[in-house]
């Protein structure tokens, strides 16, 4: 069963990227989102085995949504995506619980082990 992913970020063409390459490599990507608010809907839509989420959006950065989505699911799996000038807030989704983050602009082969990495590891025991 391939694993299912929720990608968000307000940047259409790096949703079309990042679709491109995790579907190359047989994930599924269930949904797209386009702001904060729109990733935790979708996520609790879709319940996905992983969100891909830039930490700045409108409506709700990287670093709200890892906080609100955790609140309702702890054992959800988050990668954050920030671009070079956006360390602190990455450094703070990892902080609020996030499982990893991948740097932008980013290598394709990156991204996908990043993820794979996430979904092998076992999960977190819920507290």
């Amino acid at each position: 069963m391939a694993t299912r992913v929720l990608v968000a970020d307000d940047a259409r063409f790096m949703r079309q990227a990042i679709r491109s390459i995790l579907e190359a490599d047989g994930f599924e990507v269930v949904g797209e989102a386009v702001d904060g608010r729109g990733v935790v809907e979708e996520y609790s839509r879709l319940q996905p085995d992983v969100v891909a989420v830039d930490v700045v959006m409108p409506d709700g950065s990287g670093v709200a949504v890892t906080r609100e989505i955790l609140a309702s699911d702890p054992g959800a799996r988050i990668v954050v995506m920030g671009a070079v000038g956006h360390e602190a807030l990455v450094q703070q989704a990892l902080d609020a619980g996030a499982a990893d983050a991948v740097a932008k602009p980013f290598k394709p082969a990156a991204v996908v082990a990043t993820l794979r990495k996430l979904i092998d590891r076992e999960p977190e025991p819920i507290p």
